[in-house]
């Protein structure tokens, strides 16, 4: 399995490579930014996963929203917004953002950090037999981080001005496999931020990053998909199911708890099921219920129809102007 794991890297790399040697090098040398070259192949990596995650969507999870759908898309408007931002996400564009506004400041930070002699902290070096194996260390490494956004998940739903945010992610009212990344900004900003320093903290490797990123990103997509699917009694207590997430994007159901209107809910796990089932959160009812937030539908409450109008609502929200 090993040897598998590393051929899959090994042909990732190659293809990561010749990208960047053929396209983007290029690119930069054009734009006289070629003292960026070694971000620029980091870059060059994150594209090529946003591509090959693309293919599987269109080529996978596609086919399989024709064949079993919950329900008949009818606002189309709406979800080719949501490619938008799924397009904006995956090829880069939102990362290569957020990398110049910000990385300077974080290579600081941990810079002035390690100078102190701070040492980064290795999650998979508590179990040293693991530390040679590298599918072990990425589960390890995969658990932890959906541990911690399972409780990020948490936060968003039970903060008011960060629900004020989050509260777009709900209102898709037609759920594709499109809608994983209809977010506002700034809560993407503020989970990436969290994320960053999760990763530095415990030692995940670059490329193990890269890894968890991407299973946990096309993972959300297959939830959010208009599939009529779910795993079964064992495998729906085993990974994140379109059945058990479109519970969490019910109106009244997955963003509300202990009555009407009040912030909470349910099943908040990302890629396991098992952190709702530890802390009370889990619904397993075989229900395929509509989308959206409830204010929405009974006082008619506008969260925006389109990419710029979604985020200033979001802004108003935020303010408590809408």
């Amino acid at each position: 399995m090993n040897a598998l794991f590393d051929e899959w890297i090994a042909l990732f790399s190659g293809a990561q490579q010749w990208l960047f040697e053929t396209v983007v090098q290029p690119a930069m040398f054009t734009m006289g930014l070629a003292s960026l070259l070694e971000d620029g192949f980091d870059a060059t990596g994150w594209l090529l996963v946003g591509c090959l995650q693309l293919a599987v969507l269109v080529a996978v999870i596609g086919p399989m929203q024709r064949l079993r759908p919950v329900e008949v898309v009818t606002d189309h408007a709406t979800v080719r917004t949501d490619v938008l931002y799924t397009l904006l996400h995956r090829l880069g564009v939102f990362r290569l953002v957020l990398f110049f506004a910000l990385a300077p400041s974080f290579d600081q930070l941990f810079g002035s950090l390690r100078v102190a002699g701070w040492q980064t902290f290795h999650l998979d070096a508590i179990w040293p037999t693991v530390t040679d194996q590298p599918i072990a260390s990425l589960l390890i490494y995969l658990a932890a981080v959906d541990f911690f956004n399972y409780w990020v998940h948490r936060g968003q739903h039970r903060f008011g001005w960060w629900w004020n945010l989050h509260s777009l992610h709900h209102a898709q009212r037609q759920m594709t496999m499109w809608s994983d990344n209809r977010n506002h900004l700034l809560d993407d900003l503020l989970r990436d931020i969290l994320l960053v320093v999760l990763a530095q903290l415990i030692g995940i490797a670059p490329g193990q990053f890269v890894a968890i990123v991407a299973i946990t990103q096309l993972s959300e997509n297959f939830q959010h998909a208009n599939v009529r699917l779910w795993f079964g009694r064992i495998g729906e207590r085993l990974w994140v199911s379109p059945r058990f997430h479109r519970l969490h994007h019910a109106v009244g159901i997955g963003h509300e708890s202990a009555g009407r209107n009040t912030l909470g809910g349910s099943n908040f796990g990302v890629l396991l099921p098992l952190w709702d089932i530890l802390f009370g959160t889990a619904n397993f009812e075989k229900r395929f219920d509509p989308t959206g937030v409830r204010d929405q539908i009974e006082s008619g409450r506008d969260y925006g129809s389109g990419f710029w109008s979604q985020q200033w609502q979001g802004i108003k929200r935020l303010a408590g102007r809408a």
